[in-house]
């Protein structure tokens, strides 16, 4: 995710889709060159002309070259002849190749089987939002009573195998039953197997939420395999996304990613939390207030667990899998691992990589503790939850037009100039949390501005996700297309993801607060955690702030995104 200056935009942003074209390049004829039994040495350093001056020479060599292998550049030979094309003309001839390569790949529409298939990635992709959704959203909402923020830190490593999934992915790419399919080998047993989680952990998670210590540690075990369980699922259906949809849609995988996963966040995320909460249950939908909400943790588990079960059952029987010619390579693992290494360590790889890496440090303090502050200050879940719900209309509209966007000469232009605004966003976002009012009154006028940052803020990540991943569909090898944007959606979620512990054990470390009254050996205590503020309150105490970590660290993380660009 590429981030330079405003002064030099598009010419950064030509540079990013240049390097990762020419890393997807390179890495495709190292491939080439090992299936043949060739050693083709690279010296990884192509440019956006010298590739357009090699597939000129090579295309119709490529096309008619009938022995093992061809099919890896056969299948997407035209795109990266596409990306190579348009950014060596980009210099000379921009304005004119960005409308006729957009006039070419927006020419494609969805119909016949690419609807119905389009339609089944968006539910695959959404049964993978369910436990995401839990796992990095209402969980932590609901440890937030009982937990210090460093103790939420350790249940965010459950996060960790949707960013280290490209380790175990060349298994996925490379393992499976002819008769099932390729794909269908590893999403079928691995969505039965997530199924019958839920349905086992329904049964117990209420009795564990309900201990007044709760076993962090056995939480963040339970939810880390089930992660582990929806980040192969992902690999497998990353890599189908690619051969289910026809050449001139394959951008819509990311518009089916983002309707999907969005869509199935947002009701194990707003949706769940609102209707798990007795007070936005007894406000809406009851005559008689009961002290629990509408739909328990247990019975929503249980609800998606017979979800679950049906879908695959489905897939099992009725949707058959068709084989594509280069599912005839039959890439060995060990060959796929090399071939990951090869990829990179090109360098334009490296600082793709890089990029990737680094580029969500400027959003994480807001993305992992701004609710949660608001929710601390005393802005109610309901609320919290009600505006994240009215959102979710938006995500959708923004993931159609995101993709339109993205299909122009330069698909990483719309995520460049997203990344400005998403650090605006935050800035914003912090001042909110720091002009809440002081007699913890929230106003129609203060909701309306927490909505507003909101949908901006989802607005921004809808159009930096759709813009990387239609490029990363683009330039991904359908022969090893689950380990080759496996590989690069890893990297992405994993510059999300190893900053958050950091980030909320820093928060507590700033934070400097303690309750006016001591406690029972009468000595002074911190209110910094919630059992310190629990603690107080109950000595008739009340907790003094004298400095908010919060503000500290997000203004550092800011900053860092800001002089990163």
């Amino acid at each position: 995710m590429s981030r330079k200056t405003e002064a030099t935009s598009n010419s950064s942003n030509a540079a990013a889709a240049t390097a990762a074209a020419a890393s997807a390049y390179d890495a495709k004829k190292q491939l080439h060159s090992q299936t043949n039994g060739h050693s083709t040495a690279t010296n990884g350093h192509s440019t956006a002309h010298d590739l357009d001056n090699s597939n000129n020479n090579n295309k119709d060599a490529m096309l008619t070259h009938k022995k093992r292998g061809d099919a890896l550049l056969r299948d997407d030979e035209r795109e990266e002849l596409m990306l190579a094309d348009r950014n060596k003309s980009s210099s000379d001839n921009d304005e004119e190749d960005k409308s006729k390569d957009s006039n070419e790949v927006s020419s494609g529409s969805l119909s016949g089987a690419d609807t119905w298939n389009f339609a089944l990635l968006v539910i695959l992709y959404l049964l993978q939002g369910v436990p995401v959704g839990l796992t990095f959203g209402s969980i932590p909402f609901l440890l937030k009573a009982k937990m210090s923020y460093s103790q939420i830190g350790i249940f965010s490593l459950a996060h960790y195998p949707y960013s280290m999934k490209f380790l175990w992915s060349p298994i996925v790419d490379a393992v499976y039953n002819k008769d099932l399919g390729r794909r269908k080998s590893w999403i079928v047993p691995i969505q039965l197997l997530t199924g019958l989680m839920f349905l086992w952990l329904g049964m117990h998670i209420e009795d564990w939420m309900a201990q007044e210590q709760i076993a962090v540690g056995t939480l963040t075990v339970v939810f880390f395999i089930l992660i582990f369980f929806c980040a192969t699922q992902d690999i497998a259906v990353d890599g189908w996304a690619l051969t289910l949809l026809s050449k001139e849609n394959l951008s819509y995988a990311s518009t089916a990613q983002t309707i999907g996963l969005n869509t199935g966040y947002f009701l194990s995320f707003t949706v769940f939390l609102a209707f798990n909460s007795s007070e936005f249950s007894n406000k809406y939908f009851r005559t008689i207030p009961q002290d629990v909400g509408l739909v328990p943790l247990g019975g929503y588990l249980k609800f998606w667990a017979m979800m679950y079960l049906a879908i695959t059952l489905w897939l099992i029987f009725m949707k058959k899998e068709e084989r594509s010619h280069s599912d005839e390579d039959d890439i060995g693992i060990k060959s796929v691992y090399k071939i990951i290494l090869k990829i990179i360590r090109l360098p334009h790889m490296k600082s793709f990589m890089l990029v990737l890496l680094s580029a969500k440090i400027g959003f994480i303090a807001n993305d992992a503790v701004t609710a949660l502050k608001l929710l601390e200050k005393g802005f109610s879940k309901e609320d919290l939850a009600l505006a994240v719900l009215i959102d979710f209309p938006f995500q959708i509209i923004f993931g159609y037009y995101a993709v339109r966007w993205s299909s122009g000469a330069r698909p990483l232009k719309p995520w460049l100039w997203a990344f400005f605004a998403h650090l605006a966003c935050c800035v914003i976002a912090m001042l909110l949390v720091y002009g809440f009012p002081a007699d913890g009154v929230v106003t129609p006028a203060y909701f309306y501005m927490v909505l507003a940052t909101t949908v901006a803020t989802s607005f921004t990540s809808t159009v930096s996700f759709v813009s990387m991943g239609a490029f990363m569909t683009v330039i991904a090898d359908p022969v090893i297309g689950g380990t080759y944007m496996t590989l690069l959606n890893t990297l992405s979620n994993f510059g999300g993801t190893w900053p958050r512990l950091f980030v909320l054990e820093a928060v507590d470390y700033f934070t400097v607060s303690t309750c006016s009254v001591v406690d029972a050996k009468g000595q002074d205590f911190s209110c910094a955690a919630e059992p310190g503020k629990t603690l107080c309150q109950d000595l008739a105490g009340e907790c003094v702030l004298q400095q908010d970590g919060y503000y500290f660290v997000s203004s550092i993380c800011v900053l860092i995104g800001v002089l990163s660009l």
